[in-house]
């Protein structure tokens, strides 16, 4: 049970000290704790989990002008970050953790600055029918993590310049680009600054658990070695297979990118990327076909055995496969 709240600002807009900071409240998390951080990254792509950065982003470009790539912990899709944008992160325990108790506290400090807000699909809230706020999730060892974005005056043109999604994508969500699906709270509510909606969203997660929030310092110094990993090449970029065969398509629960190297007849490597919101799915695809006969026969038998409720849209994938 829920018994203290506590609110943490974010230290500058580093993003890897801001999610090496997020993960390691997650470590220290008390008994009967929720923290509620706010924080903002500058010039900044985000990357799910499992996601091919190459794919997602227009990385030269992005380095070029003096941005940063970064990849969390959570599944789910790529976004962009200025400081025209003001990320949450609800934090607790697994058995305290309420998606819908969670996102009211989001719906409570828009409509108190008169933003008529809904919520739409797996992980977005909108408004006027135009996306502000996407969603992701992250559950490990009994504590669990919600985390979005709020776009209160967000560059639209550096959002549209730097992420590079799918057209598979984009087709399933019936719209032609990036920018023509998301909105900026400021159409309504002008003069809305980021400081002004993190107070809002102070209050309003007071009201919705009733209890008081105490304001606590971020700990820059005790999550300094988990920054060093969050800024790395190796967690950024992942290894990169030497590709014998590459493939993808796109599903109701998710994009899967597939790429497969073989040696001797049989899969030496895979490795996949997703923007699923299960965050430990293309870590199991990859055990799944790593060992397999290059066979669409022996890759489908594997996917059936072992990827539940993943296995059937799977197997029409590798169906498709002219191996």
């Amino acid at each position: 049970m829920i018994t203290r709240l506590t609110c943490v600002r974010g230290a500058g807009s580093d993003p890897y000290t801001n999610l090496a900071l997020e993960e390691h409240m997650l470590h220290t998390l008390q008994p009967g704790q929720c923290i509620l951080y706010l924080w903002q990254n500058q010039n900044t792509v985000v990357i799910g989990r499992n996601q091919n950065a190459w794919k997602e982003c227009r990385t030269e470009l992005l380095n070029a002008e003096g941005g940063r790539l970064a990849r969390r912990l959570s599944g789910g899709g790529a976004v962009f970050h200025d400081l025209g944008n003001l990320n949450f992160t609800f934090l607790m325990a697994e058995e305290d953790y309420d998606l819908d108790r969670q996102l009211t506290v989001i719906e409570t400090a828009c409509r108190s600055l008169g933003i008529p807000v809904e919520r739409s699909g797996r992980n977005d809230i909108l408004a006027d029918g135009r996306k502000f706020s996407g969603n992701a999730f992250y559950h490990n060892k009994g504590r669990a993590y919600h985390h979005g974005t709020l776009m209160v005056a967000v560059d639209g043109d550096k959002l549209g310049r730097y992420l590079s999604p799918s057209k598979a994508k984009l087709q399933a969500k019936g719209v032609a680009s990036v920018r023509s699906r998301v909105v900026n709270l400021t159409e309504f509510c002008p003069g809305l600054t980021c400081e002004e909606l993190a107070l809002r969203l102070e209050a309003a997660f007071g009201v919705t658990y009733g209890l008081d929030v105490e304001r606590m310092e971020p700990d820059v110094a005790g999550a300094a070695a988990l920054r060093e990993k969050y800024a790395g090449d190796e967690w950024l970029y992942g290894p990169r297979l030497p590709l014998s065969l590459e493939c993808e398509r796109r599903f109701d629960w998710g994009e899967v990118q597939l790429q497969l190297q073989v040696e001797s007849g049989s899969v030496a490597a895979a490795k996949v990327y997703s923007d699923a919101m299960d965050a430990e799915f293309a870590s199991a695809l990859e055990r799944t076909l790593t060992g397999s006969a290059f066979s669409r026969a022996a890759l489908c038998a594997r996917v059936e055995e072992q990827m539940g409720r993943y296995a059937a849209d799977l197997c029409a994938m590798l169906a498709e496969l002219d191996i």
